[in-house]
């Protein structure tokens, strides 16, 4: 069942952020509820949408929960030293998912 109502979705994502998968799209878009999921499991920033895949304050909230979070990010802050020493300073296995310019 594919959730469309943005209070039950907060309240699901706060209680598992990997129910970000069964959010609808304009849900998985919406930056609370993704801020939400991912501040509870740092890889539901698999299921956010390509724009929020692109947010830095997502990406680094994401990071902040896991390290391997980076690999979903998106290119360009994958390429973007700031988050990717954020990630790094956590585990340095974060920088297998850096872009290979900053590798």
């Amino acid at each position: 069942m594919i959730i469309t109502n943005k209070e039950e979705a907060l309240g699901a994502v706060q209680a598992d952020g990997m129910s970000l998968a069964d959010c609808s799209p304009d849900l998985q878009a919406d930056c609370d509820v993704v801020l939400a999921a991912v501040s509870q499991d740092g890889s539901a920033l698999q299921y956010a949408s390509t724009e929020l895949r692109n947010d830095r304050e997502v990406v680094l909230a994401a990071i902040n929960k896991d390290v391997h979070a980076l690999q979903d990010a998106s290119e360009a802050l994958r390429n973007d030293r700031e988050v990717v020493l954020a990630a790094v300073r956590q585990s340095v296995s974060a920088l297998y998912y850096a872009s290979d310019e900053l590798r």
